[in-house]
């Protein structure tokens, strides 16, 4: 009855604000801390990649192939409805070989050769959890630290405490990869949406083909000059708009047409790939020269990041193999496994590793049993968010180490748990932010990212 209860929770600074790391339209008294990291690139892997094919080697798995999986083991937890009424629970050992890789030894599938070549620049993460048994709730909260759609996505919340360092540029963008077969699930916007916070902070999704924003180019016959002027004339009967009516997106409207306006520059040199070196090209792989790849996302990613973007989200789909996995899961890994590794190389190449987060995973893993017969040729698995893995690199990241561990089936976490507000409240520490007061007041009570959880993973920090 009220209208929108949205006011920033402006706390007293900790420390001294910290100018070489604050951005511009930022919070007062942000950083809380000397970040780690500048930025963060996702490579968001949508579907659920199994980590008992990928990440997390399961000999005994081998050793019990077509044995139940023991109730000892289960525990009663719940499973989808994709299995229930299965007769029974077989035990699916991987079809793929393991072996170590770097000094540190990490242990990664055949499957991702290029990913065990940069183990010693990669934390393995082998006991995340979720609460999420899903797709969509899964996704929404390991981007929004809920499971319920309205809240903010990380990269909103990086965008509303930092601030941006380019002008020119949105600090929150979106790339998603053109899958060549398959679409795999469909990812909706709120994913990267701002949720309850100024619109001006949600994420920018840039198109895979043509024009990579919608009428970036003006219309044949219409200047600069002319363009110019109109938007002076829009953004003057904005402000008397605002002056009456207080309403606070008018001001993200006014800003969105000033960065429109400046993306029309920006956003054409940097999609221009001229500039690159052909060892550099050839370093993600073939698929690179194909627009909307994942291979020239990564590219494109590390561009943004040369350029001061904060928060760059890829997203690859269609690793949801409850049937077919041993057809499709290679070509997946295929898909992003150079590519990810060539991005790490470059960034480490060009001094901004250091500076730069990098995630990759998805929103849960894969059961240890079929989904219907196992078979050692032809098999599928279910969703399984007990226990996954994922990796991250990079800035504030301890690298050639692998934290946790699962249990003999990797059905349960053994060992140092990672749930997903551990994860989220370690990416903003890497970032300088205190994820406990990052908040928004929203109907009357404080919101962040974690929301009352989450615990930063010491043991993974540099």
């Amino acid at each position: 009855m009220l209208g929108r209860d949205a006011l920033a929770a402006a706390e007293p600074a900790a420390g001294p604000v910290l100018p070489h790391a604050a951005g511009l339209g930022g919070l007062p008294g942000l950083p809380h801390f000397a970040p780690k990291a500048k930025r963060v690139i996702c490579l968001f892997q949508s579907g659920g990649p199994s980590h008992l094919d990928l990440l997390d080697d399961k000999p005994v798995l081998r050793q019990r192939f077509n044995e139940d999986l023991p109730d000892s083991i289960r525990r009663g937890q719940r499973i989808t409805g994709m299995v229930a009424s299965q007769a029974r629970f077989a035990v699916q050992p991987s079809k793929w070989d393991f072996k170590p890789g770097g000094k540190s030894g990490t242990v990664i599938s055949d499957l991702l050769p290029h990913t065990r070549s940069i183990a010693d620049e990669i934390c393995v993460i082998r006991s995340m959890h979720t609460e999420a048994i899903n797709h969509d709730p899964a996704i929404t909260f390991f981007q929004s630290g809920s499971q319920l759609p309205g809240r903010p996505s990380m990269g909103a919340w990086t965008d509303y405490g930092l601030g941006k360092i380019n002008e020119n540029l949105p600090s929150f963008v979106v790339l998603l990869s053109v899958n060549k077969a398959r679409s795999g699930q469909g990812l909706l916007a709120r994913l990267w949406g701002s949720g309850f916070l100024p619109s001006q902070h949600q994420g920018v999704q840039f198109r895979g083909t043509g024009e990579p924003v919608l009428y970036l180019n003006d219309p044949a016959g219409l200047t600069r000059e002319r363009r110019r002027l109109m938007l002076d004339g829009i953004a003057d009967l904005n402000r008397q708009n605002l002056a009456r009516s207080g309403d606070p997106e008018i001001e993200t409207r006014i800003s969105q047409f000033e960065m429109a306006y400046r993306m029309q520059r920006s956003v054409p040199e940097l999609m221009d790939l001229k500039g690159e070196s052909a060892a550099t090209i050839d370093s993600y792989g073939a698929d690179v020269n194909e627009p909307g790849s994942f291979a020239r996302n990564c590219l494109i990613a590390r561009r943004l990041a040369e350029r001061g973007v904060r928060f760059i989200q890829l997203y690859h789909r269609d690793w949801d193999h409850h049937g077919g996995l041993v057809e499709h899961l290679p070509k997946l890994a295929l898909d992003v496994d150079q590519a990810s590794a060539a991005l790490i190389k470059d960034l480490k190449q060009r001094g901004l590793l250091d500076e730069t987060l990098v995630i990759w995973g998805g929103e849960f893993g894969r059961t240890p049993y079929a989904q219907g017969d196992a078979n050692r040729d032809k098999y599928g698995r279910d969703h399984h968010g007990k226990a996954f893995s994922i990796w991250m690199a990079g800035g504030g990241i301890k690298g050639g180490m692998a934290h946790g561990s699962t249990d003999d089936f990797g059905f349960n976490v053994v060992d140092k748990p990672v749930h997903i507000h551990d994860l989220q409240a370690t990416i903003m520490h890497c970032l300088g932010i205190d994820h406990t007061r990052l908040t928004f007041k929203f109907q009357g009570r404080q919101y962040r990212l974690t929301d009352v959880h989450g615990e930063v993973v010491k043991a993974v920090l540099a």
